[in-house]
């Protein structure tokens, strides 16, 4: 048999992402390739292999190494060769979860992989991660070729509009993680969920314990350092003068880079114009997630709501989020620019393709930074989100690599 038969899915009580669909008829049609699913924890990686498996219909096998002590690469060894005797009449199914933790995890997953190809074993692997870094290591260091990437990240306002039926303010606040949702409506014990089940979570099992952090501290600070100044550039020595024990500007830049590997913070390079991301001293600090940021500041959801600078960085935010959950992967470049007084706050570039985005939460829209912008650079286009521009709402709502072009 090719990839297996599929049984009728069972009805869903709970919201069900697109994701599912995708990957249900990228595994059926593409058996020759490893299916890798990667984004941030808690969004519905599992969920979704668990969907996945309910619905094929032949044997299947499902494994996490998401442990205080990993297993080594034998584990891997082991399930697979379980999943090789369980594929006997059918093609069997093997998911392994947060298989990065595995030290050496891509060597032993290309020999396995690429003995069955030789011996006609018919093994399915689905593979689940929640770092970016550690996948991308070993998925270009060993895997080339063998795989196709399947993200799965932050949940956007349509899916928590169609699955707990938000308004967009609601989403602006309170962010895209599925498990923290069903607590809005008591802000206090959601605030204490995101923060140690979700925050704590990630920088200790995905961060700390999986990178060398000299100073693990100072990792955290800059982490809510960035929750404080959403959607703000900063310079890495005013970081230096407000983070203590900051150290340089290099571990400042690493540890930045260590957040975005998490899909916790991104900080953003200014644009210049042979170079969309031009190492300078000044990022713009963009959270995945708005949920990350209500959570460690403490302003409520009416306050903030009522306060419009802050609700301004919220949106602000929430459209860098929007574009840096899909526009990943190295067919995009996005930036920030600035010119003496003119700033643009988000260009997004592929290939010679150049856009400059202005978003506006308040009454008027002003074009000045737009205007600069193309001054300088002709053959840029310009998109304002906004009074003026696309409502946010229908910007929020659409893929955004189908929007700019």
């Amino acid at each position: 048999m090719g990839a297996g038969a599929w049984s009728n899915p069972r009805p869903m009580a709970t919201y069900q992402r697109p994701l599912v669909d995708r990957l249900v008829k990228a595994v059926r049609r593409l058996p020759e390739l490893i299916h890798i699913v990667t984004g941030p924890r808690q969004v519905g990686k599992t969920t979704i292999a668990r969907t996945l498996s309910d619905r094929w219909a032949g044997p299947k096998r499902y494994a996490a190494a998401d442990e205080l002590f990993p297993p080594n690469a034998e584990w891997i060894r082991n399930q697979w060769q379980l999943a090789r005797r369980d594929a006997h009449a059918r093609p069997c199914l093997l998911i392994l979860d947060e298989v990065q933790k595995v030290r050496g995890w891509s060597e032993v997953v290309k020999s396995m992989w690429d003995a069955d190809r030789r011996e006609g074993h018919r093994v399915r692997v689905l593979l689940l991660g929640s770092s970016a870094l550690l996948l991308a290591k070993g998925t270009s260091e060993s895997l080339a070729g063998r795989f196709l990437l399947h993200p799965c990240l932050h949940w956007s306002w349509i899916e928590c509009r169609d699955a707990f039926g938000w308004d967009l303010e609601r989403w602006l606040f309170f962010g895209g993680y599925p498990g923290a949702a069903v607590l809005a409506d008591d802000e206090s014990t959601w605030r204490t969920y995101v923060r140690d089940a979700l925050i704590e979570s990630v920088l200790a099992r995905d961060v700390l314990s999986l990178q060398r952090v000299t100073k693990p501290a100072l990792l955290r600070h800059l982490f809510a350092f960035a929750c404080h100044f959403p959607a703000q550039s900063v310079s890495y020595s005013k970081m230096l003068g407000q983070l203590q024990d900051a150290g340089n500007t290099t571990t400042l830049a690493h540890y930045l880079r260590l957040l975005e590997t998490a899909f916790l913070v991104t900080g953003l390079e200014r644009f210049s114009a042979g170079q969309a991301r031009s190492r300078g001293s000044t990022p713009k600090l963009v959270v995945w997630n708005n949920a990350l940021v209500s959570a460690v500041n403490l302003q409520s959801f009416h306050a903030a709501r009522h306060d419009s600078s802050w609700w301004g960085r919220l949106v602000e935010n929430a459209v860098g989020a929007h574009l840096v959950n899909h526009l990943h992967g190295v067919s995009y470049e996005i930036s920030w620019w600035r010119e003496g007084r003119y700033e643009v706050d988000f260009v997004v570039r592929s290939g010679r393709r150049v856009t400059a985005l202005e978003v506006k939460s308040g009454r008027e829209a002003a074009r000045a930074g737009l205007d600069a912008f193309v001054a300088t650079h002709r053959k840029a286009r310009t998109f304002l989100i906004g009074p003026g521009g696309m409502p946010l709402s229908e910007f929020l709502s659409a893929d955004p690599a189908e929007v700019l072009w």
